[in-house]
């Protein structure tokens, strides 16, 4: 899964310009969590790329009123082209989130054998400013249109062999030269599917961080700073069609 993520917004917007092409800005957020608002790329009229500030908990279009009472901050891919909450969404409106990296958490067995410890760690990519992870969007207006907003969801995968020490989901990670084919307006099924396959497009290295960032109130710089030795992981090369 992927609840949680880090925006150095400096860094990684100077990625994006190089990498994409695209003008990206945003607010940093050490420890970015659901129900906040980050900035997404999506593709706009005529095929360009635009960044559009959205709600990360995706409100369907034809929900009678915003609600957490079900977690759609992620999406699951295995789903996708199914559920009422994500179908129009995967067909028509997806996008694409910018991060610094993202936070994972294993599970350590508890002292004195109580619950076990949620062990947190920080993923990003080896030699470069920023990972994209494959997302839908929605818009959401109330009958008046006086309360309108876009919102968004991650979505996941089962989690690469090489990640599943962390957990057993992951978020779906595009390489930049994917992006045009994830949020193409007249990419088949067939197209996206390989995409949503279990797989690390780039090289990514694990680093072990604070349990400070349990705690999603908790914003400080040293969010991601790591605490320990990294795992380092290799991509696993071009996906196809």
């Amino acid at each position: 899964m992927c609840g949680r993520c880090n925006i150095d917004s400096l860094p990684l917007a100077r990625w994006i310009l190089e990498e994409l092409g695209v003008q990206w800005s945003a607010p940093a957020n050490p420890n970015a969590a659901p129900t906040e608002t980050l900035t997404v790329l999506r593709e706009a009229a005529g095929g360009a790329l635009e960044a559009a500030p959205m709600r990360w908990w995706l409100t369907p279009h034809w929900a009678p009123e915003p609600a957490t009472r079900y977690s759609l901050f992620n999406a699951r891919s295995e789903t996708l082209a199914t559920s009422p909450a994500f179908r129009d969404a995967f067909r028509h409106r997806r996008c694409v989130l910018p991060v610094s990296g993202f936070y994972e958490w294993s599970a350590s067995p508890g002292s004195a054998g109580g619950r076990p410890a949620k062990v947190p760690w920080y993923i990003h990519a080896e030699g470069a400013a920023g990972l994209l992870l494959a997302g839908i969007w929605s818009h959401w207006a109330d009958p008046s249109g006086a309360n309108a907003f876009d919102s968004f969801a991650v979505v996941t995968t089962a989690a690469h062999p090489s990640l599943g020490f962390l957990h057993h989901r992951q978020p779906v990670m595009l390489a930049p030269a994917e992006v045009p084919r994830w949020l193409a307006a007249d990419a088949s099924r067939t197209m996206l599917a390989p995409l949503l396959e279990p797989s690390l497009p780039v090289a990514l290295v694990v680093d072990p961080v604070s349990t400070r960032v349990n705690n999603a109130r908790y914003k400080e710089s040293d969010c991601a700073t790591p605490i320990g030795s990294a795992v380092k992981l290799s991509a696993t090369g071009d996906r196809t069609c």
